[in-house]
């Protein structure tokens, strides 16, 4: 065994893409990301790398000018690049999932007219879907969508957009009550818009203002935003899929092909922490020897390691049940679960290990400490994970009494 969190039974064409994708890591993401994250700076360079690549068509099927790849492959460079750095992960990430629900559930015309230039990342994606006072309550939802014509008249206030300065469509989920009668059940009366704006912040269309960046404790450097509708106007051909009604389920699904991703992050930070720690610990010497030496030491990497496998294991299960068609909410719920809870506890066992220097910005590992907390609230916090979790136990143990 030379390395954590093999993978097997994968083809050559992803082996290869994988090693791409990890030499690119090691040269062009791992040495300029602390630099880069003090900095809260956009990494440019880096995100003219993964186009060269092809990361942004990575999904995309071969038809639209993309790879035609899985979800396995698409989530272990995601695991890949968060190694190197997670905001990297999240500038894909958004994107993809608006690749995604367009693949899944667009209209022929809205995929002729975005995948393509998706795929070359040209147009990048964002989606939105909080709210200022939403929180995990979808249903809560005050965003609205009225029809006007031959056009759709959008109001209200987003929050938490990755990608909102950087991106040029935006999958936005509103309430739409037409075709709706009074009572309909608040799920049943959303619809995912697709709104196209000009990259940047201020007013970047009439009606859509991007306020500017959030600043934030960690997960730097990829734009976090708001997203204020103020009368904005769209064409009727920009619903997603060309019905109204659709969105929570549109949503739910780009979700769950999210909370794999997300899984995917944690597995990727948990892994650099772990790198950090071992190599730490083989250089720092107390009482005469390499910390390494010591019990107390071996037994925490001992311990991170096996957090790592596991949380990589369920991951590549989460990823490779949606790819057979089957449905994942409950794996996708355990690895997102999983993976982000173990990604703190080996990253601050990393931490430990490089004592008083963990605390200093000279130190990789403070970043990743810094990192790690994002992953237990984003694509859905711990809590509504267990929720999943325990409703589908319960319909998969139904009592038969």
């Amino acid at each position: 065994m030379t390395r954590l969190a093999q993978t097997a039974g994968l083809t050559e064409v992803q082996q290869e893409i994988l090693s791409t994708v990890r030499d690119f890591v090691d040269k062009e993401i791992i040495p300029v990301a602390t630099q880069l994250e003090h900095r809260d700076e956009y990494p440019t360079e880096i995100v003219e790398g993964l186009k060269e690549l092809g990361l942004f068509g990575l999904m995309i099927p071969e038809e639209y000018g993309g790879l035609g790849e899985s979800l396995l492959t698409y989530a272990l460079c995601v695991e890949e690049i968060a190694r190197g750095w997670m905001s990297v992960s999240g500038i894909i990430n958004t994107h993809f999932i608006v690749a995604y629900m367009l693949k899944q559930h667009g209209t022929q015309e809205q995929k002729d007219t975005f995948l393509p230039r998706m795929a070359l990342g040209e147009v990048r994606g964002a989606f939105s879907m909080s709210e200022p006072a939403l929180g995990s309550d979808v249903s809560a939802i005050s965003s609205k969508g009225v029809r006007d014509g031959e056009e759709y008249v959008l109001n209200g206030q987003k929050m938490w957009l990755t990608n909102g300065g950087t991106s040029s469509l935006v999958a936005v989920l509103c309430r739409s009550d037409e075709g709706h009668p009074e009572g309909t059940a608040p799920h049943k009366s959303m619809t995912t818009f697709l709104v196209e704006k000009e990259p940047g912040f201020g007013e970047v269309r009439p009606g859509l203002t991007i306020p500017g960046k959030i600043d934030k404790m960690g997960y730097k450097g990829v734009d976090t935003t708001e997203l204020i509708m103020d009368g904005l106007r769209i064409p009727a051909n920009r619903v997603l899929g060309g019905v109204t009604g659709r969105g929570f389920y549109q949503m739910m699904d780009g979700v769950e092909v999210g909370r794999v991703n997300v899984a995917a992050r944690g597995c990727g930070v948990a892994q650099r922490a772990f790198e950090l720690g071992v190599s730490y610990a083989q250089q720092r010497q107390t009482f005469g020897k390499p910390i390494a030496q010591h019990q107390a030491i071996q037994f925490k990497l001992a311990e991170m390691a096996t957090k790592v496998e596991a949380a990589h294991a369920m991951m590549v299960n989460a990823a490779r049940k949606k790819d057979s068609g089957e449905r994942n909410d409950l794996e996708a719920g355990m690895a997102k679960y999983l993976a982000s809870e173990y990604c703190k506890e080996v990253v601050e066992d990393a931490f430990r290990i490089h004592g008083g220097y963990g605390f200093s910005k000279e130190y990789e590992i403070e970043r990743l400490y810094r990192e790690a907390p994002m992953l237990l609230i984003g694509e859905g916090t711990a809590e509504i994970q267990k929720m999943i979790i325990g409703r589908r136990l319960l319909e998969e143990y139904r009592f038969q009494g």
